[in-house]
C-alpha cells in the first residue's frame, strides 16, 4: 500500500461507521501481532544487523510493502518488539500492586516471568542481545520506562523489609536475581537442554522447575506472609 493510499484509508476510517472502524482496528491489531511475532523470530536468529524487512515479510507471508505500511523502518519494528516484550514483563509485576503479601506477590511474579520465558523465549533473546551489545537502540526504553518501573517495585520491597516481612536485602539485587534466573530458561535454553539431555523441557518439567525457582527465591529473601 502506497503512502497516498494509506492516507486515503485513514480519511475513510474517520468517516466510516463504528462497526466498520472496529473491524478495521481488529484487522490492524491482528496483522501487527503477526508481523511482531515473525520479526521477533528473525531478530532472535539474525540480530538487528543480520535481519532485513524482506526476511521478516517472507516469514510473515506478506509483501514487503505491507510490512512497511505498519512499520516504516526495520529499526521501528525492532524497537516495537522490545517495547512489546517489556509490556509483558511489566504486566507480570502486577502482583506487587494487587497483593500486600510478599510471598504471594513475589511467587506470582516469578511464576509469570517463568511462563513468559517459556512462551516468549525468542523475545527474551532479542532483549538480551540488545543489552549485551550496549543497549544502543533502547537507552530511552531503559531510562524512561524500565527505570521508573523498577523504582516503584523497589519502594514496595523496601516497605516489606521495613515491616519485617522480608530479610534485610537490597531490593534491586533481588529483582536482578529474579530476572537473571527466570530469563535463563529462555536465553540459555540450549544449554539447559544439553545438560539435561533433552530436546526440550516438557510442560511438567517446566512447571517443576518453576516451583523450584519460586521456593529458592522466597527462601533467599526470607519472605513471610503478614500475620
Amino acid at each position: 500500500m502506497r503512502v497516498d493510499e494509506a492516507t486515503t484509508e485513514a480519511v475513510k476510517d474517520d468517516v466510516a461507521p463504528a462497526p466498520l472502524r472496529r473491524r478495521k482496528a481488529h484487522i490492524r491489531e491482528t496483522n501487527e501481532a503477526h508481523l511482531l511475532a515473525c520479526a521477533e523470530a528473525v531478530f532472535a536468529e539474525r540480530g538487528l544487523e543480520g535481519a532485513s524487512t524482506a526476511m521478516i515479510a517472507e516469514r510473515a507471508g506478506l509483501p514487503k510493502a505491507n510490512l512497511h505500511y505498519y512499520f516504516p523502518t526495520k529499526l521501528a519494528l525492532y524497537r516495537r518488539v522490545l517495547e512489546d516484550l517489556f509490556d509483558d514483563w511489566h504486566r507480570a509485576a502486577d502482583t506487587f500492586e494487587t497483593s500486600d503479601d510478599p510471598v504471594e506477590a513475589i511467587s506470582g511474579y516469578v511464576r509469570t516471568k517463568m511462563e513468559l520465558s517459556r512462551r516468549r523465549p525468542l523475545g527474551s533473546k532479542v532483549w538480551a542481545s540488545e543489552i549485551i551489545h550496549g543497549a544502543v537502540h533502547m537507552q530511552d526504553i531503559l531510562t524512561e520506562r524500565v527505570k521508573p518501573w523498577l523504582e516503584t517495585r523497589v519502594v514496595v520491597i523496601d516497605q516489606w523489609v521495613a515491616r519485617g516481612l522480608l530479610a534485610p536485602i537490597d531490593a534491586q539485587t533481588l529483582l536482578f536475581m529474579i530476572w537473571a534466573t527466570t530469563q535463563h530458561y529462555a536465553d540459555f535454553d540450549a544449554q539447559i537442554r544439553a545438560l539435561k539431555g533433552k530436546r526440550a523441557l516438557s510442560q511438567k518439567a517446566f512447571d517443576t522447575a518453576t516451583e523450584e525457582v519460586v521456593k529458592l527465591v522466597i527462601r533467599a529473601c526470607g519472605a513471610k506472609s503478614p500475620s
